[in-house]
């Protein structure tokens, strides 16, 4: 490492030359992992090196060792610092991709295989078609000014119209991961907590990890998160709590409105959570064949529900909808207007032909239907073939497997690939590890992209279950 001249380099970090060069005045975790991330930061830790051992700087600055840990996870989890075991915590070298780490894990390789069911993309032959939209709106489209509305008044009132609750406020952003990121931004500080669903999506723990925030895993069942677990996790006050209501990746659960009411009574008897928002995403939206769903009816000044359209209407219009109360809306969109200021207007008039226009509407049902039929044949294909998976939603299916690994290389032999299930997974076993129907504390997992699947159904069903191993009905 390089401090004020002095260079220590494969070795372990000399921990009183850290303490005599450098300034530890606030001894908390947080202060702690603040003073290193700094060092890292200005280069003065460069990737690789070797930090001082738990006991040795708990030591020299007279802390316990247990506040150092902490402020080792804190740099683990916003991707600073990284464990290796025995030989101890090292300065994490940095990469030059563009993912984040699980989202590097969820990235399928360049190589070609003959079947990818591995993006969790949607099947692009059931996207309604562009170019009449294009042509349609060709004649009114306007590039308009600053000071023009960020939601043109005909999508607000479609958006408003099927909203599932009442929202103070609804504004447009550039994709569901977009909205997610801006909200969070608003709710979390260093340290915070927040809770997560496990299995759960891979990039929220990316985004949480570089807020500096803690994920608190609970567990799912066929409805959802459960909410015995979620009592539990409220325990540690958290600051938000962050689900999926419908087609839940990569589960396929979807809440009924019987379990947002339990969910909704739980929060409302929680104590020390008086501050605490419901992020919502509903990122498959119109192709979910589940009703909406919200928490936002019985918690209409906690909820924010986020409604996607990339499933629907295609992912590179980078366009969802986002309400909630008023002034935390106003504060997302104040925030945005330092950035991108407003999603275009252009493709915000393209989705309202989108929404209201027969035949993009008639395609839009026809893929749900579709997506719909080839979940459930393919569920009842592994099923009849002992692979315990549950009937799902949306365009996902979790997968149980005797190995991630075996199964991932077994799959790729015969020309089919499908996404790792690890970094799904938000827990460890110290934590709020699933069992029940969607999950369980032993064994691996692969999500499999269904909505993709056009034809072959009983094929690739031999080769699921065959790199399944067949396991047991009932472990899903």
């Amino acid at each position: 490492m390089v401090m004020s001249g002095i260079q220590v380099r494969s070795a372990p970090a000399d921990v009183s030359t850290l303490t005599a060069l450098v300034d530890f005045p606030d001894t908390s975790p947080g202060g702690i992992a603040g003073v290193i991330a700094r060092l890292v930061n200005t280069g003065e830790l460069a990737g690789g090196d070797r930090l001082p051992t738990v006991r040795e700087l708990a030591g020299s600055l007279g802390v316990s060792p247990a506040t150092v840990s902490q402020a080792w996870q804190a740099l683990a989890r916003a991707g600073l610092i990284e464990s290796r075991g025995r030989a101890g915590s090292f300065v994490r070298p940095t990469s030059p991709s563009r993912l984040a780490p699980r989202m590097r894990g969820m990235a399928a390789p360049n190589d070609p295989v003959r079947l990818d069911l591995s993006r969790g993309t949607p099947d692009p032959l059931l996207l309604p078609a562009l170019g009449p939209a294009l042509s349609r709106v060709s004649a009114r489209a306007e590039t308009g000014s600053y000071q023009d509305v960020p939601v043109i008044p005909g999508l607000a009132a479609v958006l408003a119209r099927s909203w599932p609750s009442q929202a103070e406020s609804i504004m447009v952003v550039d994709g569901a991961l977009d909205a997610i990121s801006r909200t969070l931004e608003q709710l979390v500080r260093f340290g915070d907590r927040v809770v997560v669903e496990h299995p759960g999506f891979p990039p929220f723990l990316d985004l949480l990890d570089m807020l500096g925030a803690e994920a608190v895993p609970v567990r799912l069942d066929e409805h959802g998160v459960v909410p015995e677990a979620l009592a539990r996790a409220l325990q540690l006050r958290p600051v938000a709590v962050l689900l999926q209501p419908r087609a839940q990746n990569p589960t396929g659960a979807s809440m009924t409105p019987e379990r947002a009411d339990e969910l909704a009574r739980v929060i409302r008897s929680a104590r020390n959570v008086d501050g605490l928002v419901v992020i919502e995403d509903d990122h498959s939206g119109l192709i979910s064949t589940e009703g909406d769903v919200t928490l936002g009816v019985s918690l209409p000044d906690r909820v924010v529900h986020v409604r996607s359209f990339s499933k629907s209407h295609g992912p590179d219009l980078r366009i969802a909808a986002l309400g909630g109360p008023g002034a935390l809306v106003e504060r997302i969109a104040a925030r945005r207007m330092l950035g991108p200021g407003w999603t275009s207007r252009m493709v915000q008039t393209i989705l309202l032909d989108l929404l209201t226009e027969g035949s993009s509407i008639d395609a839009v049902a026809e893929a749900r239907r579709q997506y719909y039929t080839r979940q459930r044949t393919l569920g009842d294909a592994l099923r009849a073939r002992g692979v315990a998976v549950a009937p799902t939603d949306g365009i996902n299916l979790w997968m149980p497997v005797l190995s991630e690994r075996s199964a991932l290389v077994q799959l790729a032999a015969a020309g089919i690939r499908v996404a790792a299930g690890s970094p799904f997974l938000a827990a460890s076993e110290a934590t709020d590890a699933p069992n029940g129907p969607r999950g369980r504390a032993e064994g691996d997992f692969v999500r499999v992209t269904v909505g993709v699947l056009r034809e072959g159904t009983e094929e690739v069903a031999d080769a699921l279950a065959s790199a399944a191993q067949h396991l047991a009905a009932g472990g899903y």
